[in-house]
């Protein structure tokens, strides 16, 4: 054969057919586009924090962190006093410890929720309109230091601020619509809404509940002249009828529709679901069946869209004498750590104590594995040889993970770059691949 001859294959189907059959896909491309999305590759916080409407003020998160960092100084010291309580490998103690510390001091919460709902209670209708405009007041105020740099704005402000509103069920809808509307229109009349704004809608039980929803926020930014769509929200999931409907399928696939792009989380209310299914109080805990049948379904349902899950929290609190914190701050670290293997990146804590083991957990989590999953995603990256064979997906999920532990501080970025020989960019192009290169094998 001369040089750059083709060899011509035979084949039986005419082009016409293939062409076809691409345009009777054609919606179904689109509709894919529209429904799976995939992952916004924004940052994900590990945690959110709620705090009571009355009680939240502009010193919240440093009181947070500085009481988190008094439980360490008490019951927990020194890295190996730390390592002991949690059962941390030797070579994890320091690394783990240190970065807690530092976390504690720097950024100790990431996501904060004023909450209006269950942790606020019934309150005159005055008293909640002035704590509603009081919370956008302080949170412009937090995302103002934040944006003057980190000696202004250091361990003072979360990345992630907002509120927890009332349900919309007939009793409170009203009212929460009020809130809602005074917290929003609080920050535009303070500089207009800031990045890492959150609001989440609690007790969720029809689709048509996240409709009214969206209805809500699209009044709103055309009252403001805002662009479509700038305001998202979380969902979350506190009932059963939010999870299996009447006719048997699953709300909560619906629920993500029906919000038409807006929603960016489903939560999972431990208590209050628990509760719905009858579970006795005692039991009521994120690791119980009926929680990892709702976390799964809800997993499920939201996989590809966008939309991601967060667990739900542990009622036990880490106070009293040190050995009631140790039993305590065990529990909180093996269930953090139960759902981080589950895929489950963000949880709930409920009290200061709850921050050093969130953190212990998510470091050490992100740190035992990072030499294994560094060296992976580097040979796929090569495209060299090794004793597993990496595919697409499996290189998606490496630099999925080495960006989480990036983002929450468990990992340094020169680090990452010496043991992979890639930038953050490079992993960002892993962790979101176009829809048809998951489908190739890497055999």
């Amino acid at each position: 054969m001369g040089q750059g001859h083709q060899e011509r294959v035979a084949t039986s189907l005419a082009g016409a057919v293939v062409n076809d059959i691409s345009a009777s896909l054609a919606p179904v491309d689109r509709e894919l586009e529209r429904r799976y999305p995939g992952d916004p590759g924004t940052r994900q916080p590990v945690h959110t924090v709620y705090v009571p409407g009355d009680v939240f003020a502009a010193g919240t998160v440093r009181s947070w962190g500085d009481q988190a960092l008094a439980a360490l100084d008490e019951h927990a010291p020194d890295a190996g006093s730390l390592a002991a309580v949690l059962g941390l490998a030797d070579y994890l103690a320091e690394p783990v410890h240190d970065r807690v510390r530092a976390k504690l001091e720097r950024e100790p919460i990431e996501d904060l929720r004023v909450d209006f709902e269950d942790g606020y209670g019934p309150r005159p209708d005055a008293e909640e309109d002035r704590a509603a405009a009081r919370a956008a007041r302080l949170i412009a105020d937090a995302r103002a230091a934040r944006a003057a740099g980190p000696e202004y704005g250091a361990g003072t402000t979360a990345p992630y601020m907002g509120i927890r509103m009332k349900c919309l069920e007939a009793p409170v809808r009203d009212r929460g619509i009020r809130t809602l509307d005074i917290f929003l229109t609080g920050l535009m009349q303070a500089g207009g809404l800031p990045d890492g704004l959150v609001l989440t809608l609690p007790k969720v039980t029809y689709a048509e509940q996240v409709a009214a929803m969206v209805r809500l926020l699209e009044e709103f930014e055309t009252a403001h002249g805002l662009e479509p769509g700038r305001i998202g929200f979380e969902i979350q999931i506190e009932t059963s009828q939010a999870i299996l409907a009447a006719d048997g399928t699953a709300t909560v696939a619906r629920m993500i529709e029906a919000a038409r792009g807006r929603a960016t989380g489903l939560h999972y209310g431990t208590f209050d679901y628990s509760a719905c299914l009858g579970v006795s109080a005692a039991y009521q805990a994120s690791d119980h069946p009926v929680a990892d049948h709702a976390k799964a379904i809800m997993q499920v349902a939201a996989a590809g869209t966008g939309v991601r899950v967060c667990d739900g929290s542990t009622n036990v609190l880490p106070v009293g004498p040190t050995e009631q914190v140790h039993e305590a701050w065990r529990l909180h670290y093996r269930l953090t750590r139960r759902a981080l293997a589950r895929a489950y990146y963000q949880g709930w804590d409920m009290h200061p104590g709850h921050l050093p083991t969130r953190y212990a957990a998510v470091f050490a989590f992100y740190r035992e594995g990072f030499e294994q999953a560094a060296e992976r995603l580097a040979r796929y990256a090569r495209r060299s040889g090794g004793d597993v064979m990496d595919e697409p997906a499996t290189a998606k999920a490496l630099s999925g993970y080495l960006l989480r532990g990036l983002d929450c501080g468990a990992l340094d970025a020169g680090e990452v770059a010496e043991a992979t020989g890639l930038t953050r960019a490079d992993l960002e192009g892993f962790a979101a691949p176009g829809r048809g290169d998951l489908t190739v094998s890497g055999t």
